[in-house]
């Protein structure tokens, strides 16, 4: 009797990340020491609405496979957020790239580091060269439609944003060097401090109550607090001491 052959899924037939260079030795443009810290910032305050950690991909400079017609083509975002993914919880499972025909979902939010020599490329003023893989403009406006892209100029202190409107991106006003995101909870600005013991002009995340904090500012806080609660508690038994009353034996 015959029996129908059904096409394999592209899930099956197309390369995996294990089939894809993750990483080439020598290849210019890799991160430097602002680059590493940079994205260890924006990866430590970033704490968006709604979304459990488990489903947030926050990835910095991992390889992004675009376009199932053409495999090896590939950029490599100096910070991306992925929403709506599972988290790699085993080593085994740890992403060497991302291709979006496996993950099926779309980056929701890029950066971009801006270096000398990237300018044109980053903010899309680059041609696209014959016989070439789209710039990166192209990928994430026209391709990826990624909603909001950001480019972080150190150089100038200069931040730019944008999103997908009516399929093309439009700058976003922003106020203060900071815009914010309705649909995350939170914004994106530029906050002068020290970070990893770097002092620095540096894109940073924040909610409705300010800074969103890092843990060695939850911890310092904590601190203080701390700090704070002893001292009332010594000035209390210091005056109770002084009117004849012994603090030890207070009722709890």
């Amino acid at each position: 009797m015959y029996q129908p052959i059904h096409p394999r899924s592209p899930l099956e037939t197309m390369p995996t990340m294990y089939d894809l260079p993750s990483e080439l030795v020598g290849e210019s443009g890799l991160p430097d020491e602002f680059h590493l810290i940079q994205a260890d910032l924006l990866t430590e305050t970033c704490k968006p609405v709604g979304y459990l950690p488990e489903e947030i991909l926050l990835a910095s400079d991992l390889d992004l496979y675009y376009d199932p017609r053409h495999t090896q083509w590939y950029k490599r975002p100096d910070w991306y957020m992925v929403l709506g993914v599972p988290k790699a919880n085993q080593l085994e499972e740890l992403r060497l790239s991302y291709l979006i025909w496996q993950e099926g979902v779309t980056p929701f939010l890029i950066v971009e580091l801006l270096s000398p020599g990237t300018e044109d490329d980053d903010l899309g003023q680059k041609l696209r060269e014959v016989n070439q893989p789209p710039t990166k403009w192209e990928v994430y406006e026209r391709i990826l439609r990624v909603p909001y892209y950001i480019v972080y100029d150190r150089y100038e202190n200069n931040l730019c944003a944008f999103e997908i409107t009516a399929n093309v991106y439009k700058p976003i006003p922003l106020v203060e060097q900071r815009f914010w995101i309705p649909s995350l909870g939170q914004g994106l600005g530029l906050w002068q401090g020290i970070y990893q013991g770097t002092q620095g002009l540096w894109l940073r995340w924040y909610d409705q109550t300010g800074w969103i904090p890092t843990l060695a500012e939850r911890v310092e806080a904590e601190s203080q607090r701390a700090n704070v609660e002893s001292q009332r508690a010594n000035k209390l038994a210091a005056y109770l001491r002084s009117q004849g009353i012994d603090p030890e034996n207070l009722p709890t």
